[in-house]
């Protein structure tokens, strides 16, 4: 099952990138893709099942819809902090604990806090993300937390978990 996930996924993406449906093409992107799937299909997905799931796949959009909302208020903000001539920041690096338990969650939502303009993430230990903010806003865990991983971690967890 996890070969021909991979091969469908290789596939997928071959058409994608190549964005041609004539028959050479198609010939060639099953070649690589099945030569791909047979070199790396053993160490590809532990769980291929997953991948069949639709469910994780409107998480996915609705994940996508969110996304995109936080990184334009995100944007508007650093905006507003580069322009405005006090230049209202209090960097620092906070400590937040993640409920996730899959190495692709803990990767993606990592990725995700980074690609949000005012957060990077610096540092991964075990289930503890440390984080470098543009305003730390309250010295409460609890608080930044909920501000930070909030937005993210409930729907990764659902499409990864």
């Amino acid at each position: 099952m996890k070969y021909i996930t991979l091969f469908i996924i290789i596939f997928v993406l071959w058409l994608l990138i190549t964005f041609n449906l004539e028959t050479p093409n198609l010939i060639v992107g099953a070649l690589v893709a099945l030569l791909t799937s047979l070199v790396f299909g053993k160490s590809f997905l532990k769980d291929s099942k997953k991948f069949f799931q639709l469910q994780r796949y409107f998480w996915i959009i609705i994940y996508l819809v969110i996304f995109i909302w936080e990184c334009i208020k995100a944007n508007l903000d650093v905006a507003y902090r580069v322009l405005s001539p006090s230049m209202p920041i209090k960097p620092g690096i906070v400590k937040v604990k993640t409920a996730l338990k899959t190495d692709i969650g803990k990767t993606f939502l990592a990725n995700s806090i980074t690609m949000t303009p005012g957060t990077i993430t610096v540092d991964i230990i075990d289930d503890e993300f440390y984080i470098h903010w543009i305003f730390v806003s309250s010295k409460e865990p609890e608080q930044y937390t909920n501000k930070i991983l909030g937005r993210f971690e409930k729907y990764i967890k659902r499409i990864f978990e």
